[in-house]
């Protein structure tokens, strides 16, 4: 995954849909499924597309580490 800032803005670079999916080993169905249930990344629409910061990806990618490390085992 990208993680530099962009050269000429300084700007976070932001991923397409295709390239989140990609990163993330999910189909692109999946991408758009956690944006309607609010359980992925923050997305950004700009216009009729849809983007996402890195940082916004690292950040939720580490807060599902944090989930799966707390959950309790199910010793039923």
């Amino acid at each position: 995954m990208r993680s530099e800032q962009s050269p000429l803005t300084g700007l976070d670079p932001l991923l397409s849909v295709a390239e989140l999916a990609e990163y993330l080993g999910v189909p692109v169905r999946t991408i758009y499924d956690w944006r309607q249930t609010g359980h992925g990344p923050t997305g950004i629409r700009i216009g009729r597309h849809l983007k996402y910061a890195v940082s916004d990806v690292t950040a939720w990618i580490d807060a599902q580490r944090r989930d799966t490390g707390r959950r309790e085992p199910d010793l039923r």
